[in-house]
C-alpha cells in the first residue's frame, strides 16, 4: 500500500473538524457533563478531536467514540474508491484508548463507519480524498454485527442520509449528522471490549429556511455473535431529542431541541413504537 494512502499520512496539516455554522443556522456539538467529560480523550484543552468534514469524542474507558459529528454537501459529492485504503488507529492520540483490529479478527464483527465514509467526500480532489482516508481511523469505527444493514427492512440505517436529500426539499442539500453508540453497563464483553447494541443518529437539516432535527435508534442482538440461526434483525426507531439524551447521557444544544418533532408526532410511549418498515414512515 502507498504510504501517502495511509489515515493519517498527512495529519499534521490542519483538520477543520466539524463545522457548526455549516447549514448557516449555528449547530453546536454534543455536550459532555460530568462523568462523560471526565471520560473523555482531551484534544487541544476539549473534547472534540477534528478530521476533514467531521469531529468525534472519544471515551477512554470504552476505547470508541461516544459521538461523532459530520456535515454533508450534498451536492457536492464525490465518488472515490476505497481501495488501498487501510483501518488504522490515529497517530496523534494514544494507543490505549483506542479499539484496533485486534478486536475485529476471525469473528462476525464488521469494522462499521460512525460518520458514514460516502458522506464526507465532498469538496476539492484533494480535500474529498483527505476525508476518505480520515474516515478509516478505528477513532471513526465501531463494532457492527456484518449484516448490520442486510436486513428484510432495507437496510434502513445506512440510508437515513440519502433518504432526507430525496424525500425533502432540503436547502441546498446540506445536512450535519450526529451519531455514535449507546453505552450500557451491561453491554457484553467480547476481547476486552464492550460491545454496543444500540446505536443512533440526529440528522439536522434546514428546510423552508427553518432548523429541523430528526433522532433515530438502532438495536442490535448481540446473541447473533454465538451464530444461532432464525435470530431476530435490526430494527430503526424514530426518537426524540429528549429520549436520545436520556439514552445516551449527551446534551444537545436548545436550537436542536426546538428543531426536534414534535412528540406527539411519534405517538406512542417508547416501549409501544413501532420499529420502521420502511423510509415513508419517517416524520421528516
Amino acid at each position: 500500500m502507498d504510504e501517502d494512502n495511509r489515515p493519517g499520512a498527512d495529519l499534521p496539516a490542519v483538520r477543520g473538524g466539524f463545522g457548526v455554522d455549516f447549514l448557516g443556522v449555528r449547530v453546536d456539538l454534543p455536550v459532555l457533563d460530568g462523568p462523560l467529560r471526565d471520560d473523555a480523550v482531551t484534544w487541544e484543552g476539549g473534547d472534540a478531536i477534528p478530521y476533514t468534514h467531521f469531529s468525534l469524542a472519544l471515551s477512554r474507558s470504552r476505547r470508541l467514540a461516544r459521538w461523532v459529528g459530520w456535515n454533508i454537501d450534498g451536492a457536492g459529492l464525490l465518488k472515490l474508491s476505497r481501495s488501498d485504503i487501510a483501518f488504522a488507529t490515529d497517530p496523534r492520540l494514544p494507543e490505549d484508548v483506542q479499539t484496533g483490529n485486534e478486536l475485529y479478527s476471525g469473528n462476525r464483527l464488521d469494522r462499521g463507519h460512525l460518520a458514514r465514509r460516502a458522506d464526507l467526500l465532498w469538496g476539492g480532489p484533494e480535500e474529498a480524498q483527505r476525508a476518505n482516508r480520515d474516515s478509516f481511523h478505528y477513532t471513526n469505527i465501531a463494532p457492527q454485527i456484518d449484516d448490520f444493514n442486510q436486513s428484510s427492512r432495507n437496510g434502513l440505517w445506512g440510508r437515513l442520509e440519502d433518504a432526507l436529500f430525496e424525500g425533502v426539499d432540503v436547502e441546498d442539500l446540506r445536512a450535519s449528522v450526529f451519531g455514535g453508540p449507546v453505552f450500557q453497563d451491561d453491554d457484553r464483553v467480547y476481547r476486552g471490549v464492550q460491545l454496543p447494541r444500540e446505536y443512533w443518529k440526529l440528522v439536522v437539516f434546514v428546510e423552508d429556511g427553518a432548523l429541523r432535527a430528526r433522532a433515530f435508534l438502532l438495536a442490535q442482538d448481540l446473541v447473533q455473535l454465538q451464530a444461532l440461526p432464525d435470530l431476530d434483525e435490526f430494527r430503526v426507531y424514530q426518537i426524540t431529542v429528549p429520549e436520545l439524551e436520556e439514552r445516551t447521557g449527551l446534551r444537545f444544544s436548545e436550537a436542536l431541541h426546538a428543531a426536534d418533532v414534535p412528540a406527539a408526532a411519534i405517538s406512542r410511549a417508547p416501549g409501544e413504537r413501532q420499529p420502521l418498515a420502511d423510509l415513508d414512515d419517517i416524520r421528516w
